[in-house]
């Protein structure tokens, strides 16, 4: 039986775009620091061509992880949760919850560069950006922290700022229609 993180494929490919214009966002935090490195825009690229169909998620799932150890070259915390955002939203193909954790990446970057505020408004960008499909999509999540079989579980993307930015985006699902 499949995990509820994972979502139906169908799923995983309308919540796939919305991960990647998150990560996208603060990619050049990134990019900044290490310009020859092209693993994070490469794993954007690779969930937007999932969510347009042109990959299967069989030959991502194999891929999904180049992304993320990008972060190892970044120097910044910024950076790292740049790469890290870019990771999970390669990751997609292979469950869906990876959208939310692309997106709180992407929001701890935000945070990071600007304290006290870039957090927030990236959170508020994210949301407002949501189509009504992904909104659907990310409705069909266990709340954090509640399902052990996948990324929402009580490790790494649970804790912390992580943890808030997810609960920030799924409180926000729960107040919307």
């Amino acid at each position: 039986m499949l995990s509820p993180q994972s979502l139906s494929e169908n799923d995983r490919r309308v919540v796939a775009e919305w991960a990647a214009d998150c990560a996208e966002r603060v990619l050049p935090l990134f990019e900044a620091e290490v310009p020859g490195d092209d693993r994070a825009r490469d794993g954007i690229s690779r969930a937007r061509s999932f969510a347009r169909g042109e990959r299967d998620a069989a030959g991502e799932i194999r891929r999904r992880f180049v992304a993320g150890r990008a972060s190892q070259e970044a120097t910044s915390p910024q950076g790292k949760a740049a790469a890290w955002a870019a990771g999970q939203a390669a990751g997609v193909a292979h469950m869906g919850a990876h959208a939310l954790g692309a997106a709180a990446y992407a929001a701890k970057a935000a945070e990071i560069s600007d304290p006290g505020r870039g957090g927030e408004a990236e959170i508020a960008w994210q949301l407002a950006n949501m189509s009504e499909p992904v909104r659907t999509a990310l409705k069909r999540l266990p709340t954090l922290g509640q399902d052990s079989s996948g990324p929402l579980g009580p490790g790494l993307l649970a804790s912390g700022l992580l943890g808030q930015n997810i609960r920030a985006i799924q409180s926000a699902l729960d107040t919307t229609p």
